[in-house]
């Protein structure tokens, strides 16, 4: 649903941005503007809808907001960003699609206003932006086209972006004597006997399709799998990627009941209603844990490193945002995207409710919130291949892996077949794209 953020009165966060600005306006020449910016309905942009109104009040560039079930996102974004001029001038993606958007043509690089001295903030330091979170969301080129080389180009930048940590019951893991695992191999040992004591051990996602996908991913790189060789020859039948697998299917044995029809909301619910001992999954369970409206917990969570397997691993994923090739305000667009991760704008969202994405806000909130430094420390053990962003990718998520996990989750059937029938599916669709014409 599309509303427009109205004017309203000014808030100390605003204020901040003003006292900066008290010497020139650099938003003078785009008063009047109004942008439309398409973004997903979840809680980081709810919370950033004020924000976004004391952006309106210092520049005076109206916004309008499109907001959408984020799985409807893809669809409608890639309607308007098809046509000769589409409705769009912000859009926000989440990371597994863009690459697809870049090789369609349908993004505006940032650097040619990032080269504009009119334009850019001297005190952005875009260095101070999680470099897993920047790689991830934004950066499109280098080594097999998501990863970092020296190919690679700036298309967006990070906003509500996220990296997994393991989320515990203080309570439950003190009343059962257990310790906080810091392995997979522990991890496996704590959920059996959280179960055998009847408390239901780890919820995750389960639900066929994307959700299931992301669940097992998770645990596919700290066990050090991978979804492609550097041939884009397709693992997913590796020993690796059976163990992940059999994990999964640990979890849903010992887990709260319903895992198979669990989406991320799901979930987060099970553990924030106290059905779970566990939640291993993005960062944004913390915020939630918090929220009385969510949470019946609060105050008995405990953060931690997601587990390590034969290798630190942890996802990084969430959204991003850019500039259509086809937006109408595109240097609008740019100060409201500069605006809203800036130090300023990223540590107000923390006074939001938000998920920052700088190093910087982690550091200097570390103190009020316990996930903060936990978090700053996985950052660095993200990894930007633990799933591949390439055009392909949603094929493969939803139709390939999709179906193999929920299998694998849902019947008792041996797994190693399961795989490999799911990596010749995948490698006939790498094969149909021409990944192998250069071999």
């Amino acid at each position: 649903m599309k509303h427009v953020l109205k004017k309203g009165l000014l808030s100390m966060g605003a204020l901040a941005f003003i006292t900066a600005a008290a010497f020139a306006n650099p938003y003078e020449k785009y008063e009047g503007t109004t942008i439309v910016v398409s973004w997903p309905a979840l809680s980081h942009f709810k919370k950033a809808e004020e924000l976004v109104a004391e952006f309106t009040e210092e520049t005076g560039i109206e916004v309008e907001i499109d907001a959408l079930q984020y799985l409807k996102l893809r669809d409608r974004q890639l309607l308007e960003m098809s046509k000769d001029e589409g409705e769009y001038d912000v859009v926000s993606w989440v990371v597994m699609w863009k690459g697809e958007y870049v090789s369609k043509g349908l993004l505006t690089p940032l650097s040619q206003f990032y080269t504009s001295g009119s334009l850019v903030d001297p005190n952005y330091d875009l260095d101070d932006i999680a470099d897993a979170y920047l790689q991830n969301g934004g950066i499109v080129g280098g080594k097999k086209g998501y990863m970092p080389g020296k190919s690679g180009a700036m298309y967006g930048v990070p906003f509500g972006a996220e990296t997994s940590i393991l989320a515990y019951r203080k309570d439950i893991f003190e009343e059962q004597g257990l310790k906080v695992p810091e392995t997979y191999d522990e991890l496996r040992d704590v959920m059996q006997k959280l179960h055998e004591a009847g408390i239901p051990a780890l919820t995750s996602r389960g639900k066929t399709g994307h959700q299931i996908t992301a669940a097992w991913l998770l645990h596919l790189a700290p066990l050090g799998g991978k979804i492609f060789d550097d041939q884009w020859n397709p693992v997913i039948n590796s020993p690796e990627a059976v163990e992940a697998a059999q994990v999964l299917r640990e979890v849903a044995q010992t887990g709260p009941k319903g895992i198979p029809t669990f989406g991320f909301g799901e979930a987060a619910a099970a553990f924030l209603q106290g059905e779970a001992a566990m939640h291993l999954d993005t960062l944004k369970i913390a915020a939630m844990s918090r929220d009385p409206k969510l949470s019946k917990i609060d105050g008995k969570v405990g953060y931690a490193l997601h587990p390590v397997g034969s290798r630190c691993g942890s996802e990084t994923g969430g959204f991003a945002a850019g500039i259509p090739a086809n937006a109408p305000n595109k240097e609008a667009a740019f100060l409201f995207l500069q605006y809203i991760t800036s130090k300023a704008g990223d540590q107000r969202m923390v006074e939001l409710g938000g998920d920052p994405v700088r190093i910087s806000t982690l550091e200097n909130n570390a103190d009020k919130f316990d996930e903060y430094a936990v978090v700053a420390e996985q950052l660095p053990c993200a990894d930007p291949d633990w799933r591949p962003l390439i055009p392909e990718w949603n094929e493969l998520n939803i139709d390939v892996l999709g179906q193999a996990l929920t299998e694998v989750i849902t019947t008792d059937k041996p797994i190693q077949p399961i795989m490999d029938a799911a990596n010749e599916k995948a490698r006939a669709i790498m094969e149909r794209e021409g990944y192998y014409l250069w071999q």
